[in-house]
């Protein structure tokens, strides 16, 4: 399989800290020549420095600048500084300090894409396809959005608190949290053996370590004769691309995995599965939800497309698009910014369309026990069952053969 240039295929960790998960670009910052001075922007600058009725300092106007290149451009794209890019790329290593949700901006509103495992935002009962309507009494509307991402972002650099009113997905009702940030472990990858001999992996995200940790899950089934295997997704807002893709090809004997496309060279890439795969006669069924998105919908389109795999659970959240981390030569700064968008195996742009399952179970049917992550309940079988949706799962593998 072709060697991954380290892109990211996340949403970015939310504005909880600057999003999500990044690889590093290998693109140099590009040098421009004298004819590129940009004249008249520098000349706005200068003239609102010096004859604004209040004093602004230069580095404010030019951080105005910057802030309003990216309001222009989609909202996964984003300027980092150097805090933000050491935040994010502890995140990449399974930990971070935050509030610990994810989210995007788009259609007027701001919308949770998911919780995080453990963190307190799962804890307040936020889930996935919340909106938010208000940040410490000020409502959110389409003027202010980018304040109110940057006011969340930085609550959570201070270790400040916030206070949230939402929404719940095709709930009109209003519910307000209180939140308080905090370090959060993320697990990426758990595992159980449930009844039945049916082995159930939780990837909750696409870290650094995510496919290593997912061939030792696999290791210790190997002398197990499993009817089945059960990939969870849900809540999986994204990650490290590299590592869906590698994924992916451990149960992908041949077939495309995604495709990618953009405006330069390296950006467009076609990754393709390796002859070699495991429990190649395993029935799979991948759970995914309106949580699922980025990378968890390349490996989840790549195995349904590849007829390797069969989706239960919801329509995903529907992101289609590569983010690359470039570094900036100032101060240790960073641009994550969308180059390419992707492609499933059979050519489909699932951006603001997300995947349909093959097995549809809504997880509105099941009580507020049963919604909590089940990251925090693998380790008891039983406790793994109570969940209404792996159970779906266990029954349609049973009588599926």
């Amino acid at each position: 399989m072709k060697h991954m240039f380290r892109d990211i295929g996340c949403i970015g960790l939310g504005l909880v800290l600057g999003l999500s998960i990044s690889l590093s670009s290998k693109e140099n910052a590009k040098s421009y020549s004298n004819d590129f001075n940009y004249p008249l922007l520098q000349d706005v600058l200068e003239t609102v420095e010096t004859y604004y009725v209040k004093t602004i300092p230069k580095e404010e106007l030019v951080q105005a600048a910057i802030k309003g290149i990216f309001e222009h451009l989609d909202p996964y794209s984003s300027f980092l500084n150097h805090q933000e890019l050491l935040d994010l790329k502890d995140a990449n290593r399974g930990e971070y300090f935050g509030f610990g949700f994810e989210v995007a901006s788009d259609k007027n509103q701001i919308s949770i894409i998911a919780p995080f495992a453990n963190s307190p935002a799962e804890r307040a009962g936020i889930k996935a396809g919340d909106t938010i309507i208000k940040l410490n009494n000020t409502l959110s509307t389409e003027a202010n959005l980018s304040d109110i991402l940057t006011e969340i972002k930085q609550h959570s650099l201070r270790n400040q608190p916030i206070d949230l009113t939402l929404k719940h997905h095709n709930d009109s009702a209003e519910f307000e949290v209180s939140l308080k940030p905090s370090i959060i472990t993320m697990q990426s990858v758990s595992s159980t053996l449930l009844k039945g001999n049916i082995g159930y992996i939780r990837l909750s995200s696409f870290q650094e370590n995510s496919t290593k940790d997912v061939l030792h899950s696999l290791s210790q089934w190997q002398s197990t004769e499993l009817t089945g295997l059960i990939l969870d997704l849900r809540n999986n807002p994204g990650g490290l691309l590299d590592q869906a893709i590698k994924i992916a090809d451990i149960f992908l004997a041949k077939g495309r995995i995604v495709s990618t496309s953009g405006r330069f060279f390296d950006a467009n890439s076609d990754y393709y599965a390796s002859p070699q795969a495991m429990f190649n006669k395993v029935p799979i069924l991948v759970l995914i939800n309106k949580g699922s998105a980025s990378a968890a919908e390349v490996l989840a389109a790549a195995l349904q497309e590849n007829g390797r795999a069969k989706l239960l659970g919801e329509t995903s959240f529907g992101k289609g698009t590569v983010q690359s981390l470039i570094p900036i030569l100032n101060d240790g700064n960073a641009v994550k910014l969308t180059i390419a968008q992707y492609n499933t195996p059979k050519g489909g742009n699932i951006h603001e369309i997300g995947i349909i399952p093959d097995v549809k179970v809504s997880s509105e049917t099941s009580s507020s026990k049963e919604n909590v992550a089940i990251i925090d309940a693998i380790s008891a079988q039983t406790d793994v069952a109570q969940d209404h949706i792996v159970n779906s799962a266990i029954a349609w593998i049973q009588h599926h053969d």
